[in-house]
C-alpha cells in the first residue's frame, strides 16, 4: 500500500511538473514567435509600426523617460532619432539626435510637424501618449532619400501640380532607370497622371481615401516601396512605387503568419514530447532492465550476486545511499535484497541439511551396525548344534543382547526427540512451573539410584520460588542428559552439584562436577551431533545426541546454554532462561 501510494503520487506530480514545463515552454515559444512576428510587422511598417511599440514600452515619471535598451539599439541601427516632448514643448528625452536639433518646440512648430510629417530634411512620425497625468509627444525622425528625390522631381518637373508635358521624357527616363512608377491623384483619389513602368493594376482609376493614408502609414503592406508627397492641402498627391531593395521583408498575409506560428508550436510540442518520452523511458526502463538481470542471476542460482559491481555503482552513491532515480524503487530493491538473502540462506541451509543427512545416515548406519553385529553373532552362537552352554554363559549372552537392544532403542528415541525439537520447537507446550522443585525431584532420582552409589549428587537452591513457563517432560529430559553425561564421562568418586537460582532476573540451572574435565576442542564441539569427545571411550554407551538434544531443549524454552571446562579441573554447564513468560 505504501509503495502504491508513493507510485501514484510520484507519477501524479511528474505529470503535473511535465504539464507545467510544457505550458511554460509553449508560452516561451509562443512569445518568441510572437516577438518575431511583431518584429516583422515593425520592419514592414517602419517607422510607424516601430513608434507604436516604442510608445507602449517607454516609461515616463516625474519628467524622467526610461527607454528600453533594445529600442535604443534599434534606433541607432536604423539611423533614426527619437525625441519626447512634454506638454510645455520641452524635449525631456532624446536619443541619436543631431547637435543642431532643438531642445524645445513652439506650438506652431509641433502643429506643422504633425500636419506635414516633416521637420527640415527629416520625415517625422508623431504619436501622443495620454496614459500619464500630463500628455507627452513622441517624435521619430528619419531621412528618406526617396522622399527627397520625389520632392526634387516635384520642384523640377511640376506645373500646376502635374508633370509638365515638356518634362515628361526626362522624368520618364529617370523612372525607367530606377524601375519606378509615378502616380498623381487628385483630392478625391482619382488618378490623373501615371508615368514610368507600371507597377499597379492598369484597371485602377482611383484610390480610396484610406488607401492613400495606408500607403503612407504602412508601406510594408505593399509589394513595392511607396513614397507619398503632397506639396500643400490644395495640391495633387504624388505617389512613387519603387522596387523593394534586396533583403527587405515583403508582405506576408496574416493567415500565413498564423500557419507558421502553429507549425512552430507543433514542432516544439513534438520535440518536447520526444525529449520527455525518451527521458521517461530511460528513467523508468533502466531499473526494469536491471531487475531483469537480477531475475536472470537468481534463476542461475547466483543469489549472492543481487547487484553486479556496475549495477551497484549505478544504484548507490559512494556513501551507500540510493541515487535519486532509484529511490522510487527502494522497497523493491530492499525486497530483492531480503529475498536474495533468504534464498541464499535457504540454499546454505539446504546444503547443510544435505551434509547433516549424510552425516546422520553415516552415524545411524555406524551406530546400528555395531550392536546389530553383536546381536547377530550371539544369534549364530545360540543356533549352533552345540548344547554345552551353562547357565552363566547363557545369562551373559542374554545380557549383551539386551544391552545392545536398549542402546538401539535409545538411539531411535533420541532421533525422534531431535526431529520433534528441530521441526516442532515452537509447538512445545509450556505451563507455569516452579523450577526449583522440578530440578530437586530430578536430582533425587539419581541420589536414590543404587547403581550410582559411586557418585555423590548435591542439590542447592534459593529459598524463594523460581516461576518459569516450561515443559516438565522436556526439562526432565534436559537434566537427565546433563547428569547422565556427567556420570558417563567421569570415574566413580566424582561429585556432581546441581544449583538453581536467579541471576539478573534470569532463572538458571548449573550442573558442575569435579571430574576429569574436557579439552578446548571437546568443549567447543560438545553440542554437535554425534560428537563424543577426544577423551571418551568409543565403545561407551550412548548415541552421541544427548548434549545436542539438551541444547535444542534449552533453545525451545528461549534460553541459552554455556559450558566451562578444562582438563583435570571438572566441568560446569550453565543454562539461563532469558524469557520466563513465553
Amino acid at each position: 500500500m505504501k509503495v502504491r501510494r508513493r507510485m501514484a503520487f510520484h507519477f501524479t506530480y511528474q505529470l503535473l511538473i511535465n504539464s507545467v514545463f510544457l505550458l511554460i515552454a509553449v508560452l516561451v515559444i509562443f512569445m518568441i514567435l510572437y516577438n518575431q512576428f511583431s518584429n516583422n510587422e515593425i520592419k514592414r511598417n517602419f517607422p510607424s509600426g516601430a513608434l507604436d511599440s516604442i510608445v507602449s514600452e517607454t516609461y515616463y515619471e516625474e519628467s524622467v523617460v526610461t527607454l528600453p535598451a533594445h529600442w535604443k539599439s534599434f534606433i541607432t541601427e536604423h539611423q533614426v532619432w527619437l525625441q519626447v516632448v512634454d506638454e510645455n514643448g520641452k524635449v525631456v528625452y532624446a536619443w541619436n539626435t543631431e547637435a543642431q536639433q532643438p531642445t524645445s518646440y513652439s506650438a506652431a512648430e509641433l502643429l506643422t510637424i504633425s500636419d506635414t510629417g516633416r521637420y527640415e530634411h527629416f520625415a517625422v512620425e508623431t504619436q501622443f501618449d495620454l496614459t500619464y497625468s500630463s500628455p507627452i509627444l513622441f517624435l521619430l525622425g528619419y531621412e528618406t532619400e526617396q522622399l527627397e528625390l520625389l520632392k526634387g522631381w516635384f520642384d523640377l518637373y511640376q506645373k500646376d501640380g502635374l508633370v509638365a508635358e515638356e518634362n515628361l521624357p526626362d522624368l520618364h527616363a529617370e523612372l525607367l532607370q530606377s524601375g519606378s512608377t509615378l502616380t498623381i491623384i487628385d483630392r478625391l483619389g482619382k488618378i490623373i497622371q501615371k508615368i514610368g513602368e507600371s507597377r499597379t493594376d492598369s484597371d485602377v482609376q482611383s484610390y480610396a481615401p484610406l488607401e492613400v493614408l495606408a500607403m503612407r502609414q504602412s508601406p510594408g503592406e505593399y509589394d513595392a516601396a511607396i513614397t507619398v508627397y503632397q506639396h500643400d492641402d490644395q495640391s495633387p498627391t504624388w505617389i512613387v512605387h519603387a522596387p523593394i531593395e534586396p533583403g527587405t521583408i515583403k508582405h506576408q498575409p496574416v493567415m500565413q503568419e498564423i500557419i507558421r506560428l502553429l507549425i512552430g508550436i507543433g514542432i516544439a510540442f513534438l520535440l518536447l514530447s520526444i525529449g520527455i518520452t525518451t527521458w521517461h523511458g530511460y528513467r523508468y526502463g533502466q531499473p526494469l532492465i536491471m531487475f531483469t538481470g537480477w531475475f536472470e542471476r537468481m534463476e542461475q542460482g547466483h543469489y549472492e550476486e543481487v547487484l553486479t559491481d556496475r549495477d551497484r555503482r549505478r544504484v548507490f552513491r559512494k556513501n551507500g545511499k540510493l541515487r535519486m532515480r532509484y529511490r522510487l524503487y527502494r522497497e523493491v530493491i530492499g525486497s530483492f535484497y531480503r529475498m536474495a538473502e533468504k534464498l541464499a540462506q535457504t540454499e546454505k541451509d539446504r546444503a547443510e541439511l544435505e551434509q547433516t543427512r549424510e552425516e546422520w545416515m553415516s552415524g545411524i548406519s555406524h551406530d546400528l551396525r555395531t550392536p546389530l553385529a553383536t546381536i547377530q553373532g550371539y544369534g549364530y552362537i545360540l543356533e549352533s548344534p552345540s548344547s554345552d552352554w551353562n547357565q552363566e554363559e547363557l545369562r551373559e549372552m542374554g545380557r549383551m543382547i539386551r544391552e545392545k537392544g536398549d542402546y538401539m532403542l535409545e538411539l531411535v528415541t533420541d532421533f525422534s526427540h531431535v526431529y520433534q525439537l528441530k521441526h516442532h520447537s515452537n509447538a512445545v507446550e509450556r505451563h507455569e512451573l516452579e523450577l526449583g522443585e522440578l530440578i530437586r525431584r530430578a536430582v533425587l532420582k539419581y541420589v536414590n539410584d543404587a547403581t550410582l552409589t559411586g557418585y555423590e549428587f548435591i542439590y542447592e537452591d534459593d529459598e524463594l520460588p523460581i516461576p518459569i513457563s516450561g515443559n516438565a517432560t522436556w526439562l526432565n529430559r534436559l537434566l537427565d542428559n546433563l547428569l547422565s553425561n556427567a556420570v558417563k564421562h567421569n570415574r566413580p568418586g566424582t561429585t556432581i552439584t546441581v544449583t538453581t537460582g536467579m541471576i539478573n532476573d534470569e532463572p538458571f540451572i548449573k550442573v558442575a562436577d569435579n571430574g576429569q574435565g574436557m579439552d578446548e576442542e571437546t568443549s567447543r564441539k560438545l553440542f554437535d551431533r554425534y560428537y563424543r569427545g577426544t577423551n571418551t571411550d568409543q565403545s561407551s554407551a550412548g548415541s552421541g545426541l544427548g548434549m545436542s538434544i539438551a541444547k535444542m531443549i534449552v533453545e525451545a524454552h528461549h534460553g541459552r546454554i554455556e559450558v566451562r571446562s578444562a582438563r583435570g579441573s571438572g566441568t560446569e554447564i550453565g543454562i539461563f532462561f532469558t524469557d520466563v513468560t513465553k
